[in-house]
């Protein structure tokens, strides 16, 4: 069987990345808020200026855009992270290659991180902050917001190149 005669298998793909990036999401999370105890310390310097632990709990979307306050603002959050998970999935079937299946499980595991800490601590986790070069970030972020951000950009610069019958 040649190459061009085998099955594509995106979601072996998809599951494998979005298995990676759940985990590293988790084991991030739990060693660094639960292990080291961030929601108690608030800020432990890594590598200053450059890198440091701040324990930020989002509420909203990303940067805490459209803060929830409530319960229901959080349960609405879970239920577009889903559907976006959903429709991603859907649209998976008609996808080829491996870089844009990549990037759905990028996208997929990110926002089941999210949604992991949504259910259980009521907001995302965030705690990783960044600065450089004389410029203060006041925003921290986690494995998962990286992940969604780096799918979302291969979604972006992928999937035009690999669509079906292309």
């Amino acid at each position: 069987m040649s190459r061009s005669d085998r099955p594509e298998r995106p979601y072996l793909r998809i599951g494998l990345m979005a298995l990676f990036i759940l985990v590293a999401d988790r084991i991030t999370k739990l060693w660094v808020v639960e292990w080291m105890e961030l929601d108690r310390f608030g800020v432990i310097d890594v590598w200053p200026p450059y890198l440091r632990f701040t324990m930020a709990w989002n509420r909203g979307i990303n940067f805490g855009l459209f803060d929830s306050d409530g319960d229901m603002g959080r349960w609405i959050l879970i239920g577009v992270a889903l559907a976006i998970t959903a429709v991603l999935l859907v649209w998976a079937r008609s996808v080829r290659g491996w870089l844009v299946p990549l990037s759905i499980g990028l996208v997929v595991g990110g926002a089941i991180g999210n949604v992991w800490d949504r259910i259980v601590y009521g907001a995302v986790a965030d705690f990783l902050n960044m600065s450089c070069c004389g410029i203060s970030n006041p925003y921290a972020f986690n494995i998962a917001d990286i992940a969604i951000f780096a799918g979302a950009a291969g979604l972006i610069l992928f999937s035009g190149k690999e669509a079906k019958g292309a």
